[in-house]
């Protein structure tokens, strides 16, 4: 495991593993510590304790390290690099040819580090500084101060374009200029493409609109511009000028075979969070005919050794490593019954990932309808800081509902629904746990009490055994359902609950057998009494109450390239709200402009599922679709905070893409 920081459930993510791990600055990190390698002596200074995390992306060993000194009284004493750390009072005196040695501070911007110590500072001796690997000036959004969360929204992204017989694959990452809305102007979007190798073999820099425009990057377009063979690997994007959010948000579709569509292989997944994690949880087991494929795909400049990635069934603690090295930056496709050969649905699967990649995707490919299909799903970040919360039972009263997890029921009579909980947190051992079935109109239908599940259950809910086949109610053929912690089992046997309630959630479609699957965890919804930081806000502290929800079209015009837009909006609420949504779906062009607005309105606890082709005009579309052809639907709502699914689907329903919405 790498022994790095990289995000705080309070604070957020960590900016230095990103300023040190920036694939810009590896090449220039490499030259510059094999220089250093040839100085006789290298006397560390850590005043801001980073030198054990550079190390763990880095190798020092072969500098010829004689001392590390501190600053901090406290951290005296301390052991790194095999060294015991000294106070850098004693620098004066650590070496007798100042001339041969140089003296490495481990900081960014720091010349007034420096200015404290100068006095110290042997006569004739190299001083050297991690701004010797800063990226250039201008790819910053703050030149003052280097580490600034907001110089580093970054994000990787899976990037893909093979063109092999009947499997034409490509990649469409799909966004916005959401932080014009928060006052940014004169964008860049900085892209670095590295294949499986981690070799880099593309890089453009881009400006954005000052405005909310839409941002599309088609593999295929990447490819002819820069004189491609196939590849597959990650798009590092690095957003520079923004404000408000220091994360690269988006929507990334997989398309795919020879038709005209490659509906048999539309697939969709959520950005990937930009922090790498030690466990990730959430990867299905197959079914028979399945292969699941995990993508490793490694974030850092130094190699993930054999041995350092490993899988378990969840619940068991025996992990079997991959045996294998990836390169840094480099991509590996692991068979998952590769390691786990009796591994079958509904056991889940446990990543013991070290901290070497970010969430991972994993890839499903089967045989349905006589058709080769394939989807594409992420796991989820698995805790190992919680624990049981007495308070979550104890406040009921006040939180009615609590903690609750909504997805979509899909209509029945074209659409099976599963439902899997996924332990998403270590602790968790045994969890009271139900799932209700509402109708459109939030009336609730059915209740499935799981009881108190083991962390090694293999329980997944067809929703047929639950709601049958039949349709809703007369308000609509579909639904949604939620799953909630079971308070009357929660004494019965369980460790108590966290607040990290997750499962993944699967949708098959009965004519032609194509999947989709997207997986997410719980919130409190639409209740003004806060408990931690829920409900939660993008924009603000909590409570969060209201929405803004982003929604990427099927470039603009269903009807020209047999791709439609579908969207799935829950109205949750974990104590009764308002009766009603007060919700607006704006129609944006590629510019960034308005074309058209509707106004619906959605009972609380219940639900909408609607279709762009549906809900906006064919002149609408064509109009949004004039300026580039991008185009995207802001779903936005100051009254109440809902919760979206969004996929693309084929006109002709010969496949579809599904995946939970982001927002900003």
């Amino acid at each position: 495991m790498l022994d790095i920081q990289t995000f705080s459930n309070r604070s957020g993510g960590f900016s230095f593993f990103k300023a040190v791990g920036h694939p810009a600055v590896a090449e220039t990190a490499r030259q510059l510590f094999a220089d250093l390698e040839k100085a006789a002596q290298v006397i560390i200074y850590d005043p801001q304790g980073f030198t054990g995390a550079f190390a763990q992306l880095h190798d020092l060993s072969r500098l010829k390290v004689s001392h590390v000194l501190v600053q901090n009284i406290e951290e005296i004493g301390h052991e790194i690099l095999g060294r015991t750390t000294q106070p850098i009072t004693d620098l004066p005196g650590l070496t007798k040819e100042p001339t041969d040695g140089v003296l490495l501070c481990m900081a960014f911007d720091a010349e007034r580090i420096l200015d404290h110590i100068r006095h110290l500072i042997p006569a004739g001796m190299r001083v050297v500084t991690l701004d010797e690997m800063r990226i250039n000036e201008d790819r910053l959004t703050n030149r003052r101060r280097y580490l600034d969360p907001l110089n580093f929204a970054t994000n990787f992204a899976f990037f893909r374009d093979t063109n092999e017989p009947g499997e034409n694959l490509h990649t469409v990452i799909f966004t916005a200029n959401y932080w014009h809305g928060y006052g940014a102007r004169d964008i860049k979007l900085w892209a670095i493409l590295v294949d499986q190798t981690g070799s880099q073999i593309a890089e453009w820099t881009q400006d954005l609109p000052n405005s909310a425009a839409p941002i599309e990057i088609d593999s295929r377009t990447v490819r002819d511009r820069f004189g491609l063979d196939d590849f597959i690997g990650q798009l590092f994007l690095h957003v520079i000028g923004v404000r408000g959010h220091d994360v690269v948000k988006y929507a990334l579709d997989i398309h795919g075979g020879n038709d005209a569509t490659g509906a048999a292989r539309l697939s969709c997944t959520h950005d990937a969070n930009a922090w790498p994690s030690d466990l990730f949880a959430g990867l299905p087991a197959p079914r028979d005919g399945e292969r699941v494929l995990l993508w490793i795909q490694n974030s850092h400049p130094c190699p993930i050794p054999s041995g350092a990635v490993g899988l378990n069934l969840m619940g068991d603690e025996t992990t079997v490593h991959i045996d294998r090295v990836v390169p840094p930056f480099g991509t590996y496709l692991l068979d998952v019954a590769d390691l786990l050969p009796d591994a079958s649905w509904p056991q889940q699967i446990e990543i013991q990932a070290g901290k070497h990649v970010v969430r991972p995707r994993y890839e499903v490919t089967y045989t349905g309808g006589g058709v080769k299909r394939r989807r594409i799903a992420h796991v989820n970040v698995e805790r190992d800081d919680l624990a049981h919360d007495k308070r979550i039972a104890e406040i009921g009263s006040l939180m009615g509902k609590s903690y609750v997890l909504p997805a979509p029921i899909l209509p029945p009579s074209q659409f099976k629904s599963f439902a899997l909980p996924t332990p998403m947190a270590t602790c968790q051992r045994r969890l009271p746990l139900a799932l209700l079935a509402y109708d459109a109109a939030g009336s609730e239908i059915a209740r499935q009490n799981f009881g108190t599940l083991p962390r090694d259950h293999a329980t997944s809910l067809d929703l047929d055994d639950l709601i049958g086949t039949n349709s809703l109610s007369a308000d609509g053929d579909f639904g949604h359902m939620e799953l909630v912690y079971d308070f009357d089992h929660e004494s019965e046997g369980s460790d108590g609950v966290d607040g990290w309630l997750h499962a993944l959630f699967r949708y098959e479609d009965r004519a032609t057998g194509h999947v989709a699957e997207t997986s997410f965890g719980a919130h409190i919804f639409n209740t003004v009494l806060v408990y931690k930081n829920e409900p939660q806000s993008y924009a603000a502290g909590p409570p969060g109450l209201s929405t803004r929800l982003f929604l990427r079209l099927a470039n603009g015009v269903a009807e020209e390239d047999g791709l439609d837009t579908q969207c799935h909006l829950i109205y949750a609420a974990s104590t009764p709200w308002h009766d009603h949504s007060a919700t607006t779906l704006t129609l944006h062009d590629g510019a960034g402009e308005i074309v058209a607005t509707r106004e619906i309105q959605i009972p609380c606890g219940g639900s909408h599922l609607w279709r762009c082709s549906e809900m906006f005009s064919l002149g609408e579309r064509k109009m949004a679709a004039s300026k580039g052809g991008a185009a995207y639907v802001l779903i936005r709502d100051t009254s109440c905070r809902l919760f979206g699914y969004h996929g693309l689907i084929a006109k002709d329903d010969a496949g579809f893409s599904f995946d939970h919405m982001f927002g900003f």
